[in-house]
């Protein structure tokens, strides 16, 4: 790892733990760019230089959170509906955590004027981020959708699912049920977030046996 890597590297990362750990529970839009630089202790233009828009970090860390779900799968597979419940059990964990970076990337995600491809994750990022896994440089990042349509592949195959619908058109819905999930956990204040999204799934999964 080159000198000039690591550093960009280190300040990508930090950005993204500081902003954890600003916006908390609050919605990403009550986050100002001056207050992560002053945290960072950075100035606007570096910042922007590695993030050109601020949204720009919520794309970022949601390509973190599908690393560490690949890691996590590497390190303990799991298949099927068991591992659609694993992905379900993760994002309500992430969400309860910091439920206005969620929100706000749904958000993000429902602009037609933004295109939603993932943020590059880099080599060097990946190794300060799992410092311990040897093999995390070569893991290679599935997106949320393509971890559901394996593991609904899989259920299909393991004739947990019995409904004669494509995997696509599943993989959709289950999408879709987490995604209004996550909206309507927050327009009733339903706690804990956990229960409710299993509770979908149970009857999602249920619908399709």
């Amino acid at each position: 790892m080159s000198l000039r890597k690591e550093k960009a590297a280190r300040l990508k990362v930090h950005v993204l733990d500081t902003t954890l750990k600003l916006v908390g529970k609050r919605p990403f839009e009550d986050l100002y760019v001056d207050d992560i630089c002053e945290k960072v202790k950075i100035s606007k233009v570096t910042l922007f230089k590695y993030f050109p828009q601020k949204e720009d970090i919520l794309l970022y860390y949601f390509r973190v959170w599908c690393l560490g779900r690949s890691a996590d799968l590497m390190q303990k597979p799991r298949e099927g509906v068991q591992g659609i419940y694993f992905l379900f059990d993760k994002l309500s964990e992430a969400y309860e955590e910091h439920p206005g970076l969620l929100l706000s990337l749904i958000g993000y995600f429902s602009d037609f004027r933004r295109p939603p491809k993932p943020f590059p994750l880099k080599p060097e990022e990946k190794k300060l981020l799992y410092p311990e896994s040897e093999n995390i440089i070569n893991i290679e990042i599935l997106s949320l959708d393509q971890m559901l349509e394996k593991f609904i592949l899989e259920a299909i195959f393991r004739k947990e699912i019995t409904k004669t619908i494509s995997t696509r058109d599943i993989t959709n819905l289950i999408t879709a049920i987490f995604i209004g999930g996550v909206v309507t956990a927050h327009l009733n204040q339903l706690t804990p977030a956990k229960i409710f999204f299993r509770r979908n799934l149970d009857l999602t999964l249920k619908g399709l046996q």
